[in-house]
């Protein structure tokens, strides 16, 4: 006798909501040992240009404490908002997003650093306009493939309303200029687009298009012409295009399998520049070796893929938009960290990336940490439904 076909393919609602809140053991394991490795290797890579410009041994490991704690409320935020709330105002969050991205464009508003005009003051720091941007569009993009979601399965020029978006919010992030982030978020958006059923063939039209115009801005400009030239061959002009990725892979040819030890490493000595925020995996790599190194890609590897799992549940109990918004965080945390790593190990040009959680910085901090808060209230709104497969194994078996 076999169970009754309501039981195996349809979901059982339970009586009501949860009484407490509903937390993922595997984010929260995984994001605060990140976070602990993270705040290690800063107080390690940062203590030699931090005693030379601050006379402090340990100032930017205390501000790097400071932004972690600031992250963790941005945190509690996004676990706070219930996530139809972003859903609703994705039209409010798109205007904002051009709005940060234009005012950081004027000057006296956005704050220009080594030539780059990506920041704003905000007192005891200087925010990078383009990580909030970043969760703004794709929130957008994500309720956009909810709301069209036959169109954009089917007809082009669906289609190319989020492409155009992300485009035009491209443009404006090369002006500033922030190369990394504008491919980040081009190639997260396409990949949430993807999930949401977008047709291969509609895809290749601005991967193409996008893939040529970036390469062909990367040759007019000369200076990134000259980090394409330095990432192919760095030990041609050592001292100077080459210098960075030189320094981070001597660094990490010093760990070898288990690393010179924790403070040991001879690299961040004024060596190798920006040791405690782009490159902070190479002194890991230094200190801690392989061993170190497969830790950390192990813990963003099953941090995406928990992402990713939570993103099916919520698609299985009928929330889209939250599954396509878990599915965007999955997709940008395991992107910029592969981008982040494959520049310290020469397999990609220098991009300014940060890797996420690790990396000296507020902006990547508090972003990040808010994103998985709304991680979290993806996966606590998931189970708050009730929606459980009730067949076992054994009730599908005659």
């Amino acid at each position: 006798m076999s169970a009754p076909a309501s039981t195996v393919n349809s979901y059982a609602r339970s009586s009501g909501q949860p009484r407490r809140l509903v937390l993922d053991p595997w984010i929260i394991g995984t994001v605060s040992a990140l976070l602990l490795i993270g705040l290690i290797m800063v107080a390690s890579a940062s203590i030699g240009i931090s005693e030379k410009e601050t006379g402090q041994a340990f100032h930017y490991f205390t501000r790097q404490l400071v932004y972690v704690a600031l992250g963790l409320v941005a945190g509690c935020v996004g676990l706070a908002v219930p996530t139809r709330i972003w859903d609703e105002y994705s039209q409010y969050l798109l205007a904002g997003a051009f709005l940060m991205l234009v005012l950081v464009l004027v000057p006296g508003i956005g704050a220009e650093v080594n030539g780059s005009r990506r920041w704003v003051r905000l007192g005891f720091m200087n925010f990078q306009v383009s990580e909030a941007v970043r969760v703004l569009l794709l929130m957008y993009v994500a309720s956009y493939a909810v709301r069209r979601s036959d169109e954009l399965r089917s007809d082009f020029k669906a289609f190319l309303v989020p492409v155009g978006v992300l485009g035009a919010a491209a443009v404006l992030l090369l002006c500033e200029p922030d190369f990394g982030a504008a491919t980040v978020l081009f190639a997260t958006g396409l990949g949430v687009l993807f999930l949401a059923g977008a047709r291969i063939v509609h895809l290749a039209a601005p991967i193409v298009v996008g893939s040529v115009g970036l390469a062909a801005l990367a040759v007019v400009s000369p200076y990134r012409l000259r980090r394409l030239t330095g990432f192919l061959d760095p030990w041609g002009d050592p001292f100077d295009s080459g210098f960075q990725l030189v320094q981070s892979l001597i660094a990490i040819g010093r760990g070898e399998w288990f690393g010179v030890g924790l403070g040991a490493s001879v690299q961040k000595l004024f060596y190798l520049p920006e040791a405690h925020t782009d490159f902070v995996f190479a002194v890991l790599a230094e200190e801690f070796g392989l061993l170190g190194v497969m830790v950390v890609v192990g813990l963003f590897a099953l941090l995406v893929t928990r992402a990713l799992l939570i993103s099916r549940e919520a698609a299985q109990a009928g929330q889209a938009f939250q599954s396509y918004v878990a599915a965007a965080i999955g997709i940008w945390l395991g992107l910029q960290a592969f981008v982040n790593i494959g520049v310290n190990m020469g397999l990609l040009p220098t991009k300014g990336l940060t890797l996420p959680l690790l990396s000296y910085g507020g902006s990547s901090m508090l972003v990040t940490l808010g994103w998985i808060g709304v991680l979290l209230r993806i996966h606590h709104d998931t189970q708050a439904t009730g929606r459980v497969r009730v067949a076992p194994r054994e009730a599908r078996r005659p």
